[in-house]
């Protein structure tokens, strides 16, 4: 193993070390429940009010847009405003860390995927989505500086797997550590899955590891909690 590589290893696991807490997450709900954990670096800010991101570093203001491109006819881009002026909803879900815990019945407000996808049309070819995020990381492992996540389409579809880009938690507007201005939430998958910051939905034929799989590879990409866990079947 390279050095570099196995320095970062041993980085992530110091990180690990700070308490039961998944390493990368970020984690949800009050902060007496919930303390946050993150390997991603405090680059920007986000004001749900504006729907304006902020540069920390030079503070340069931009306003917010998501993208749902890649394979699909058209691209979409859509503002905080209009991410919200979309059909919502709130469901329960469990939160599942990969160290062996679980946070039951949170309640997130969001999107359902499905709404998302009736703004274009899917090219047959998608397979998957790839999920980008504006948080840039202190590491590049296989070359990818900001974290990503993948999904197959088939889980994302069905309903069953209760995915959401979630906007709000408990009512109110994500914070920036539980992951604003948009999160993907993934109930049935371990929570590394669970991107915060996502700014593009990116539909694709093939499949893209993860940042956290990447620098990590003893967690793997499909991320399934294990059934023992589950509540809910």
């Amino acid at each position: 193993m390279k050095k570099s590589r196995l320095e970062l290893l041993k980085r992530l696991f110091r990180i690990a070390s700070l308490g039961p807490v998944a390493p990368l997450l970020g984690t949800w709900g009050s902060s007496k429940r919930f303390p946050t954990r993150t390997i991603e670096l405090d680059t920007f800010s986000f004001d749900p009010s504006t729907g304006i991101v902020t540069n920390r570093a030079n503070q340069k203001a931009e306003l917010y847009k998501f993208i749902l491109d890649g394979l699909v006819d058209s691209p979409v881009s859509l503002t905080y405003e209009e991410l919200r002026a979309l059909p919502r909803t709130t469901q329960t879900s469990d939160f599942h860390c990969v160290e062996g815990w679980t946070i039951p019945e949170v309640t997130w407000g969001g999107i359902k995927i499905t709404e998302l996808l009736k703004l274009t049309k899917v090219k047959d070819e998608a397979q998957y989505a790839v999920f980008h995020s504006l948080g840039q990381t202190g590491s590049a492992p296989g070359g990818q500086s900001w974290y990503i996540e993948s999904v197959r389409m088939s889980e994302l579809l069905d309903p069953g797997q209760e995915f959401l880009l979630a906007l709000d938690i408990d009512g109110k507007p994500l914070s920036h550590d539980r992951g604003a201005p948009v999160r993907l939430i993934t109930p049935y998958l371990l929570a590394y899955k669970s991107i915060k910051f996502v700014y593009r939905m990116e539909l694709s034929s093939r499949l893209q590891e993860g940042w956290w799989t990447l620098a990590n590879p003893i967690y793997d990409w499909e991320a399934k909690v294990p059934v023992g866990r589950l509540r809910k079947r």
